[in-house]
């Protein structure tokens, strides 16, 4: 099997394979602090399970990325990546400018990708990608190994940021 045949995992990053806890904060005032929060995403500790998730599923898949980030993060991500071990592979990132809910841009792009290629799976911690991956027809994998605050939670619905 060809490296472009294998079936694809994809793997959120915030709160999946990164434990975003520290910087939590800056989404707790009004107005939340997008800059600072995104500035931090480079200390994020890795989610154990996330990462050995993403490590055993590299044996049989091509270990994809789908986050919420803005495209401004690209360059701390790959490296984040790299710093944790974690398979490289294709990052789908949010336009700078786009504000919708994670669950609409990430389907659209798993809908875009599994058009050409077989989606093993994805690894997502927000309930609402989830619940709407699933309907859709994909094999989800929850990621319930982090905690998240209930401000990220309100941002990822309403303010389409992460």
């Amino acid at each position: 099997m060809t490296e472009d045949s294998r079936p694809l995992a994809v793997f959120d990053l915030d709160g999946t394979l990164a434990d975003t806890a520290h910087r939590q904060r800056f989404l707790e005032g009004k107005p939340r602090d997008w800059a600072a929060f995104f500035a931090a995403a480079p200390d994020d500790p890795p989610l154990a399970q996330g990462v050995a998730l993403a490590l055993e599923s590299g044996r049989e898949c091509e270990v994809v990325y789908l986050t919420g980030r803005p495209e401004r993060c690209r360059k701390d991500t790959v490296a984040w990546l790299a710093a944790q071990g974690l398979p490289e592979g294709r990052i789908w990132m949010r336009r700078n400018d786009d504000r919708r809910p994670a669950r609409r841009t990430k389907l659209e792009i798993l809908r875009r990708i599994s058009a050409s290629r077989e989606v093993r799976m994805l690894v997502d911690d927000d309930e609402l990608v989830c619940d709407e991956a699933e309907q859709a027809g994909f094999k989800v994998v929850r990621a319930r190994w982090a905690s998240t605050s209930a401000a990220l939670k309100d941002a990822q619905e309403r303010e389409g940021r992460t």
